[in-house]
């Protein structure tokens, strides 16, 4: 990507130099990230049980405190690079979001935190992987996390680390537009769909990414393989594909995110189109 560090309004909170700590997996809406997906997929699998609808009904405070990491002068310092690509990243897809949205839109901010993290919707620590807490309108990454993208998924590039911040930026999209309160209400409403629906919530800010990652393609800021980059890591982190990985089995009724072929499709119909009209996965039979 062609990208400068960006000046002017900072929608980054670091919180690398503060113990976290204290509840896992808390209430209130959490999505759960790319990490935890993997943990409690296998859970699901070898036990029979539906863990990803168990943490749904848990309570904010639902475990002993745990170890944090604190502040590392020297690792900050050589993280900065990244802290300035992730800062642009997230800077700009709440431009274009501001300017497909008008006034609906509330800049979200982009939590930096190590190890473990307070938040809204109670803590977590990083083994979740990315997530974005509705109760405070705020996305959560351990930078640890794309070395994992690039190690444990096979998915590098700057493109790729793009995609998992703006596929948060979605989540935040859908919690101004009603999307993510409605979609409780549905999971509550139809317990046996939750998965179904959860489903069809990720494809859609996989969507959303995509429409960014138009406007930056307008604009001239992609790279040749850039698009390949963030296709890679759609394709990467789909429930069939990190069930294979972890189990040697696909589960179909395990699937919270999506498979590897609906992650990609969905990431390009918001590349090709830019249009956030046309990321409804919620009026499909299938969003294939």
């Amino acid at each position: 990507m062609r990208w400068s560090p960006r000046s002017g309004e900072d929608d980054i909170e670091d919180r690398r130099g503060e113990g976290g700590g204290g509840r896992r997996f808390g209430g209130g809406g959490l999505r759960l990230g790319l990490g935890g997906i993997v943990i409690v997929g296998v859970l699901s699998l070898l036990t029979g049980k539906n863990f990803f609808a168990l943490l749904q009904d848990l309570p904010t405070d639902v475990s002993e405190p745990t170890a944090t990491q604190g502040a590392d002068p020297q690792r900050d310092a050589s993280e900065q690079p990244l802290v300035e690509f992730v800062r642009f990243v997230v800077g700009d897809s709440q431009d274009v979001w501001e300017s497909l949205l008008g006034q609906r839109y509330r800049r979200a901010k982009l939590v930096l935190f190590r190890g473990a993290v307070a938040s809204g919707c109670g803590d977590a620590e990083a083994a979740m992987g990315p997530f974005y807490c509705p109760a405070d309108e705020k996305a959560y990454i351990d930078l640890a996390f794309y070395e994992d993208l690039k190690r444990r998924f096979g998915a590098p590039g700057d493109f790729a680390q793009a995609y998992v911040i703006t596929h948060e930026i979605g989540h935040h999209v859908q919690n101004l537009l009603g999307i993510e309160r409605q979609l409780r209400e549905r999971q509550e409403a139809r317990p046996r769909q939750r998965n179904e629906l959860s489903v069809r919530m990720e494809l859609q800010a996989d969507c959303f990414a995509g429409a960014w990652g138009h406007a930056t393609s307008k604009r001239g800021i992609l790279e040749a393989g850039d698009v390949e980059e963030a296709l890679n890591a759609a394709a990467s982190i789909g429930d069939d594909r990190l069930q294979k990985q972890a189990t040697g089995r696909v589960n179909p009724e395990g699937f919270t995110h999506g498979t590897s072929q609906q992650r990609v499709a969905w990431f390009k119909r918001g590349l090709e189109s830019g249009d956030p009209k046309v990321c409804d996965t919620f009026s499909l039979p299938d969003p294939r």
